[in-house]
């Protein structure tokens, strides 16, 4: 056999990119061993008629050339016809290319080794990489003889190489070795190989990225390695926000998206998966798994933080599975469904899904069985589970959840719910308070609960959890109670006056925070409900010092000395509420007079007055300055007339009736703001008038109420009258008249009208004005009894009805 004449051809020739060694040290290529036609070393040679030697698939390509052409069948290298096309292996040949190639892959094989060393250069590194590449494309064979040559671990150090090309080059020449082959794949899962691969997938050149995750990809395909992926700290992080990424190499997204659906068979894998997000594969398993697999699946969901997108998402997808293994005998599987349905049910979005897949009913069943169906520490994640439902807006008087169609709000069900709250601990006590809080959020089913309530006696019950040291179930209690005490307001102030104590724990949840909370906003709200009238309650108010406590907190808000929150506006509502109670008992209680003058509390309304945006703390001043006026007759002290002398006694001309100065011109005596409670002192007046023009009836009505007492009886009707038209309050009353409002409004409009009317001057510039006699009649034709009886007298005064008219008594 000669030797080829460039002596350098050789395993690698086939590409420019071919791993080239110094002649020296490779086995020389003979020219027998080259196909003549194909110009490769042969693999498979074989001998035709005349004796020719070729690689058979190419002289085969040949023949067939030749028939498909018609043309003579020739020899390729002679050009003379043959006979025939057959065929005969040249073993010898062949062996003897084959222990050549052996020889030449040996001595190849040992130089890439020496090349793969941190010493070499670029280019041998690359060189000896690509030599490994095309030995292992060659035959399956040859990755065994780069397992059993070591050479996977050097490989592995050449990712650590400066050079980001011999880097490249590295990853692929892996993927390459480890591809459809098990044993290569067990070499990569020792030591931190994987290690090494995973903190390329967050390098910032997206070639490297690229190579890494294809490499993942191809381990992944090995379940042992997919546990060894997965337990590499922060991979499935890293590969899930790859996934997610909208502005990563959309080629990488989908390796990494394979990459994920290969560890998804690992349990561990999906736990951690689910952790970053991924929540997917987690819920598969949990509809679809084996029953341990479920049990695993719903217990881990439950110890799981979620957005609440994501809840809603759950919800949807597994919440009718996670009910039904609710509803199973195993105790674990319904500690696990319970687990996880209380992650779920904590925002109201997915709460509503999982009414509507049908969780009240077993929910309910579970609360009110006995110990021996639920053990109380699952009875109290029901409960919480039933607290999270109760906050949605679902209709709970439609939802059925009792064997006889009863409902959250039926009679026997809120008396199942109180005995459950009389009979468990604080902890299960507080769910189900709170369970009733969300019930009574709604105005619709706020109502049968505190039915229920009356009609069991517990509001007693109830008021005692004030005082529970436990913090979550006395701020549960107060805001049910705050929700209740519209309708429930006689009861509450029986069992909260007396020597019990609740009321003074209530006021000390009012005190005991620089800033508003919601427990003091509901805590305030609760006393401002109470009975205005009830004269035992304010009295005991009064002897506590309770409404020192709400003058110093409205005062502190006012003056912005508190840290404001969310519930400053509730908190300041409900202050002022309760302060005017103190107002409707001034002519019973002198106590409440020294108060009110003590801490000059007509001024404080007056201020409150100006609260613009805040109609309710309006309202309640103008109501407390109607009492206080309305108290003022009472309250101002009349001058002392001196007798007369005994001259005058004899001659009744001799006398003059003296003149006093400083006197209320509507009151008759000395007034003043602090001490007797007048309108006419201080800046009450005119922010009162203001107060006619407010959008809200219910301001508009309290500020009509205040400016009437200047017109009612036993003051100065006239003196009032001139004292409005000073003010510029007269077209403002006419306005309210002509606006046509509620009922109750029109009547105070109507009253104060007539009361108006009663002075020849402003009767005679009314009569001229066709809207208010208009009005006026209209009030006398369709308002009530008693407006109609008001409006007649209106009429009279003006002329449009005769004074001998009787039509009402």
């Amino acid at each position: 056999m000669s030797v080829s004449r460039n002596g350098s051809r050789d395993l690698g020739s086939q590409s420019d990119d071919s791993f080239q060694y110094e002649r020296p040290h490779v086995e020389p290529i003979y020219d027998t061993f080259i196909c003549p036609l194909s110009k490769q070393i042969m693999r498979n040679p074989v001998t035709i008629e005349n004796g020719q030697t070729f690689e058979r698939e190419a002289i085969e390509k040949w023949f067939n050339e030749c028939k498909e052409n018609g043309r003579k069948l020739t020899c390729p290298l002679t050009l003379k016809e043959l006979k025939t096309t057959d065929m005969n292996p040249s073993i010898a040949l062949r062996n003897t290319i084959e222990e050549w190639s052996a020889r030449n892959e040996a001595v190849q094989l040992d130089m890439a080794s020496k090349s793969l060393s941190p010493g070499s250069s670029e280019s041998d590194s690359l060189h000896a990489l690509k030599f490994i590449q095309q030995l292992c494309t060659k035959n399956l064979s040859s990755k065994n003889i780069i397992r059993n040559a070591d050479l996977i671990p050097m490989i592995v150090e050449m990712l650590k190489s400066t050079s980001r090309k011999v880097r490249c080059i590295a990853f692929e020449t892996l993927r390459v070795v480890v591809e459809d082959d098990d044993d290569n794949k067990e070499i990569m899962a020792e030591g931190d190989k994987v290690r090494t691969i995973v903190k390329f997938l967050n390098h910032e050149q997206s070639q490297e990225r690229e190579e890494a995750v294809s490499l993942l990809y191809e381990l992944s395909k090995s379940e042992a390695l997919c546990e060894k992926i997965g337990s590499v700290n922060g991979a499935i992080l890293i590969l899930v926000g790859m996934t997610s990424s909208k502005s990563e190499n959309l080629l990488i997204v989908e390796k990494a998206e394979k990459v994920l659906e290969n560890l998804e068979k690992n349990e561990n894998n999906v736990r951690q998966m689910a952790e970053s997000g991924r929540l997917q594969p987690l819920l598969t398993f949990l509809l679809e798994g084996s029953p341990e697999i479920k049990l695993s699946m719903a217990s881990y969901l439950g110890d799981l933080a979620l957005s609440n997108d994501i809840k809603v998402f759950v919800a949807r997808t597994v919440g009718s599975s996670l009910i039904n293994l609710m509803k199973t005998g195993d105790m674990k599987s319904r500690e696990a469904a319970l687990k996880a349905l209380n992650q779920v049910s904590s925002c109201e979005a997915s709460a509503k899904v999982l009414v509507e897949e049908g969780i009240l009913s077993p929910l309910v069943k579970d609360l009110f069985a006995g110990p021996t169906h639920l053990p109380m520490r699952l009875k109290e994640v029901s409960a919480t589970i039933l607290s999270n439902i109760a906050t949605s807006d679902c209709d709970f008087m439609s939802i059925p959840v009792g064997p006889n169609n009863q409902t959250l709000v039926s009679e026997d069900i809120i008396h199942n719910l109180l005995h459950l709250i009389s009979n468990t601990g604080p902890s299960i006590e507080c769910k189900l308070v709170q369970v009733l809080v969300g019930i009574t959020n709604s105005p619709v089913s706020v109502v049968p609960v505190a039915n229920g309530i009356k009609s069991s006696g517990a509001t007693i019950s109830l008021v005692q959890f004030i005082e529970a040291p436990q913090k979550d179930l006395r701020m549960a209690s107060i805001k049910l109670l705050h929700n209740l005490s519209l309708h429930i307001s006689n009861e509450l102030a029986t069992c909260l006056c007396g020597s019990a104590g609740q009321l003074s724990s209530l006021f000390k949840v009012i005190s005991e925070n620089i800033a508003s909370t919601e427990e003091q906003a509901a805590a305030i709200g609760i006393v401002a409900d109470l009975p205005e009238h009830d004269t035992e309650l304010t009295r005991q108010m009064l002897e506590e010092r309770d409404f020192e406590i709400v003058v110093s907190r409205t005062k502190m808000i006012r003056q912005g000395e508190t840290r404001r929150s969310r519930f400053v506006t509730p908190y300041l509502e409900g202050l002022v509420c309760v302060l005017s109670r103190v107002t409707f008992v001034l002519s019973e209680e002198p106590q409440a007079v020294a108060f009110c003058r003590d801490h000059n509390v007509p001024a404080l309304f007056t201020e409150l007055l100006q609260q613009n945006g805040l109609d309710k703390v309006q309202m309640a001043s103008a109501l407390a300055l109607e009492n206080l006026s309305r108290e003022s007759k009472n309250l101002t002290i009349l001058p002392e007339v001196p007798p007369p002398g005994y001259c005058v006694s004899i001659f009744s001309c001799l006398g003059k009736t003296p003149v006093m100065t400083g006197m209320c011109r509507v009151h008759g005596g000395a007034c003043t703001q602090r001490d007797t409670f007048c309108l006419l002192e201080g800046q009450s007046l005119a922010r009162l008038v203001a107060l006619l023009d407010h959008t809200n009836e219910k301001v508009v009505e309290g500020s009509m109420g205040a400016l009437s007492t200047l017109l009612e009886d036993g003051v100065n009707i006239e003196e009032g009258v001139s004292v409005l038209c000073e003010g510029e309050g007269i077209r403002p009353i006419l306005e309210v008249l002509l606006e046509k409002r509620s009922e109750g409004l029109r009547r105070r409009a109507v009253w104060m009208v007539e009361r108006l009317l009663r002075t020849e001057d402003i009767a005679g510039e009314v009569s001229g004005d066709a809207n208010v006699s208009t009005a006026l009649v209209d009030a006398f034709q369709n308002g009530d009894y008693k407006t109609r009886q008001i409006a007649e007298l209106a009429l009279r005064h003006i002329d449009r009805i005769p004074n001998f008219s009787g039509i009402f008594s």
